[in-house]
């Protein structure tokens, strides 16, 4: 007997849409496939315009969370596809699921993990990564301020590894209080046409660890490192302090 071929969205496929500027997404959990996404207008986090406010920098600093890089992907994404009290439909369904778990294991997806003292998940993030692009997906908190940290450490990562292009896809009010700015298609294709011939390595922030204080001199990073974190809290409020 056959048996209907499961749905797949290709991963090479994913990739060559994000450099032309699109994104997949699904209108629900259960369903069976998905529709590709062009804004007119575009959400976009300037990496050297970051607004780090007074809490978030006490928070940061008090080491409250400890903060990862790609320790648990697979939980970060099945937590950001998990149903809340503010949004009880996700757009993250199996097909979107399993590519994006294929770009993981590629090394073109990434995730920011926030952990608590007890080592359980209390927020993160997940996004794409395409040379000096960073396609943020989605994040999500258990516990206050703990996505608010992931995304600061990822702005960090990525302003010290080289990127020029943080994409968060649409604007909201919530990203507009760090400094997203809503562009135009134009304007965007432009900056991510840069952004795609810049050379680019997310994990250069982790290559310095207790060097970090020295390494802020350096005008550019040093060679990458397969080690993902954790990363000080105070390391981050210090690169952000310097960079905003």
């Amino acid at each position: 007997m056959s048996h209907p071929l499961k749905p797949r969205l290709d991963p090479d496929v994913l990739l060559r849409a994000y450099a032309s500027g699109i994104f997949p997404m699904a209108d629900r959990a259960d369903s069976p496939d998905v529709f590709w996404v062009e804004p007119k207008r575009r959400g976009v986090l300037p990496l050297d315009r970051f607004h780090l406010s007074k809490s978030l920098a006490k928070t940061l600093k008090s080491e409250r969370f400890t903060l990862t890089a790609d320790r648990a992907f697979n939980a970060v994404l099945d937590a950001c596809a998990e149903p809340t009290p503010g949004r009880l439909e996700t757009w993250i369904n199996p097909m979107i699921s399993e590519a994006y778990r294929d770009l993981h294991a590629m090394g073109h997806a990434h995730s920011i993990e926030a952990w608590t003292e007890a080592g359980t998940l209390a927020g993160g993030l997940y996004g794409v990564r395409l040379a000096g692009a960073f396609f943020g997906e989605s994040m999500f908190t258990r516990e206050r301020d703990a996505s608010k940290c992931a995304l600061a450490a990822l702005v960090a990562r990525l302003h010290f590894g080289g990127f020029t292009l943080l994409d968060t896809q649409f604007l909201t009010a919530h990203l507009a209080s760090f400094g997203a700015a809503e562009i135009t298609a134009r304007f965007y294709q432009s900056q991510l046409t840069a952004a795609l011939g810049t050379a680019a390595d997310f994990f250069a922030f982790d290559a310095f660890g207790d060097a970090f204080a020295e390494a802020l001199s350096l005008e550019s990073p040093r060679p990458a490192t397969t080690v993902s974190g954790p990363v000080s809290g105070k390391r981050i409020v210090q690169l952000l302090t310097q960079i905003s």
